[in-house]
This record gives C-alpha cells, sequence and structure tokens, in this order.
C-alpha cells in the first residue's frame, strides 16, 4: 500500500487503509466460474473476464434476483454448507390494513441486485468473507395464518438447526412468532430478541386471531422466550393499541421510544437494548420492521408513521448490536412493494441486512466456529 495522504477523515482513512487488505480469491473464482459456465464474451470484448451469459455481479442489471446475487439452492438440505441463508416468507394474512408485504421478499431480492458484496465504510467485502445461499421461500398458505405460522418454525428450524446464520425477508410482522419459535426450539436456555418497531406488537389478538399486532405476545409465551428479554426500539406515534401497551407493562418487557435513543445517543441506547436482550439469555434474535424508520423514507409499508427514525440513526445503532455479540439471526419484515416508492424501502430492508452482516464479520462472529448453534 502507498502512502497516505492527511486530508482523509478518520472513517475514510480505516476504509481505505484496509480495503488494501481484503482478498480478492472469491471474485476471481466467481470470474473463472463465469467464463466456464457462461462461455467465454465475443470476439469484440476487450476485456476478457466478461463472459456471454451473466453468471455473476455484473451486470447489476442482469441476472436472476436472488438477494445480493448469492447462489440459488433448490435441495435445501444442502443449506449448512453455507455461512447465510437466506429465506423469503411471503405471507401478509395477519396484516390489518394495508396488505402487499407478500410480495416483501421479491421486492427485496430485485433491489438487492444494485448492491456489491463490499462496504467501504465497514471495509468488509462480503463474497470474501463469508458464503451465502438463497434458498428461496416457504411455502406459506394465504388462507391460513397458523399453518403458515408452522410452515416458517419449520424452515427457519431446519436452516438454524444446519449452522447456517438464516436471514428471513417478510411479509408481515406476524412471522416474529413463529420464526422465533423455529430458533428457541434449538436452545435450553433463553432467547432474547431486539425489536425495532414504531409498533409494540404484544397484545394477545387483533380481529379475533393471531396477527401482525400480536407476535411478541405469543413469543414470549414460549418458555424459553421471557419478556423480560424482549427490548421494544422506537415505539411511539397513534398507531399503539392500548391492549398492547398493558402487556408490555404488565410482563415487564422494555421500551424504548426513538426520542429516548436520540437524546441518550445512539451508542448508550444500544448499549442499553443489549444489556436487556443479553440478561441471562444464550442467544438474541433481530427482528427489524421497517417501519421503524420515518414514514418518509418508507412509504412501502403497511402503516407508516411520522416521527420515526431516520436511516443513518439506524443503521449506526443495527451496526452496534451486530459489532457487540454474534446474532442468532435476523428477519426484516413490513417491506411492501405495491406501495413503494422508487423501491427505497427495499433498498433500506436491504441495507439493514447487509450493514448487519457486514458487522458481524467485521466482529469476528460470522463465519461461526464450526459446530457452534
Amino acid at each position: 500500500m502507498g502512502h497516505l495522504h492527511h486530508n482523509y477523515g478518520p472513517e475514510a482513512r480505516y476504509a481505505v487503509e484496509r480495503e488494501a487488505s481484503l482478498p480478492t480469491t472469491m471474485h476471481e473464482r466467481e470470474i473463472a466460474r463465469g467464463l466456464e459456465y457462461g462461455l467465454q464474451g465475443a470476439d469484440s470484448i476487450v476485456d476478457r473476464s466478461i463472459p456471454t451469459f451473466s453468471r455473476g455481479e455484473l451486470p447489476h442489471f442482469a441476472g436472476i434476483n436472488t438477494f445480493l446475487k448469492a447462489p440459488y439452492v433448490e435441495d435445501v438440505r444442502k443449506c449448512g454448507e453455507y455461512d447465510v441463508a437466506i429465506l423469503g416468507a411471503p405471507f401478509d394474512g395477519g396484516t390489518t390494513y394495508r396488505s402487499g408485504t407478500r410480495f416483501g421478499p421479491q421486492g427485496i431480492r430485485k433491489i438487492s441486485a444494485l448492491y456489491g458484496p463490499y462496504s467501504f465504510e465497514l471495509g468488509v467485502d462480503l463474497r470474501e468473507s463469508i458464503t451465502m445461499c438463497d434458498l428461496g421461500d416457504i411455502f406459506t398458505i394465504p388462507a391460513n395464518i397458523e399453518k403458515t405460522f408452522d410452515q416458517i418454525s419449520k424452515g427457519v428450524s431446519h436452516v438454524y438447526g444446519s449452522g447456517a446464520f438464516p436471514v428471513i425477508l417478510g411479509g408481515d410482522h406476524s412471522i416474529g412468532y413463529p420464526t422465533v419459535r423455529g430458533i428457541a426450539e434449538h436452545h435450553s436456555g433463553n432467547v432474547g430478541i431486539i425489536h425495532f418497531d414504531r409498533h409494540v406488537d404484544t397484545q394477545e389478538t387483533d380481529l379475533d386471531e393471531r396477527m401482525h399486532t400480536t407476535p411478541w405476545f405469543h413469543a414470549t409465551d414460549i418458555p424459553n422466550v421471557p419478556a423480560k428479554n424482549l427490548v421494544q426500539i422506537g415505539i411511539g406515534g397513534w398507531q399503539a393499541p392500548r391492549p398492547g401497551v398493558k402487556v408490555g407493562r404488565e410482563r415487564g418487557t422494555t421500551i424504548m421510544t426513538v426520542t429516548d435513543c436520540v437524546e441518550m445517543g445512539i451508542d448508550r441506547a444500544a448499549e442499553r437494548a443489549l444489556e436487556v436482550a443479553w440478561d441471562g439469555a444464550e442467544a438474541v434474535w433481530l427482528s427489524f420492521d421497517v417501519d421503524c424508520l420515518d414514514a418518509a423514507f418508507v412509504p412501502g409499508t403497511g402503516w407508516p408513521e411520522p416521527g420515526g427514525f431516520l436511516p443513518r440513526e439506524v443503521l449506526k445503532f443495527i451496526q452496534l448490536i451486530a459489532d457487540a455479540r454474534p446474532l442468532a439471526g435476523i428477519e426484516v419484515v413490513e417491506c411492501s412493494p405495491p406501495y413503494d416508492n422508487a423501491d427505497i424501502t427495499s433498498l433500506i430492508a436491504t441495507r439493514v441486512i447487509c450493514d448487519t452482516l457486514g458487522c458481524l464479520v467485521r466482529a469476528g462472529h460470522l463465519p461461526k466456529k464450526k459446530g457452534a448453534a
């Protein structure tokens, strides 16, 4: 690496220095694979790394829409061969007003093609650090919430039990209950939950069913998922049903509003969230509802609410959480492409996942040690 001048900012200097140390081995393998499977490019193509058929990151507008163009693995029995497994939960049968989140996995995958595997600020190249696959979607049952929950729990349990880190593309927030249920069965100790949202989602029923307003009531009914380890970040506005607030008060959950987090500072807020979620727990699940952001940034969601987080606040928060301790997995929910504008909601969903994975890699939490659950 050549001499660096002194005009960089601290973060930029770290990023530039870090890039020089990143390997290119997997990128070179991807190029070789593309040439083998996609044929050498036409004679007029000067860059001989370009194949005839797109088989890698480039061009970003080409190819099949898997998440970050990760390989599609049709045989889900092989997911344990990868460090990270992405799976969709295209379900909006728990939605109580504006439906459309069943298209969330499609929307997130589509816009994820805009990204590459390298983050400048984090100094991480996912392609060079971990292996990822896309398993496609869980077969959800549109007319039956409970059968869909069983499908999701089985799918998530399979991936988690394989040793792969699960990334769930929602879907409405009702899936929070079955995803946690799928994780909890692999632990004898307690599981904590870090929940980003504008809504508490802790009432027992809504419209006489277990809907997207109820996942945490039922998740914290699981014996090893105590309510004291549920921390909810960003709650506020005019869409918080009082029955859910009552349940949280009675069960001793922790709520942090946007104002709480901003006034104490994102660093301290993240410390408190980690303290609560990890108190006596052996694993923590990250559940991210896109509507925790201000409605201006997430028009493509069912219950947008002004006054939420700014993107840079949320991304900082997520980075601190992923840096601190290994996570059991992550779900991103309530992304509704039919209501979106220029894919910006799907874009923030993608960014949250990428930053989480990047920080887990940077902190040494991914790839997981062989044999670790």
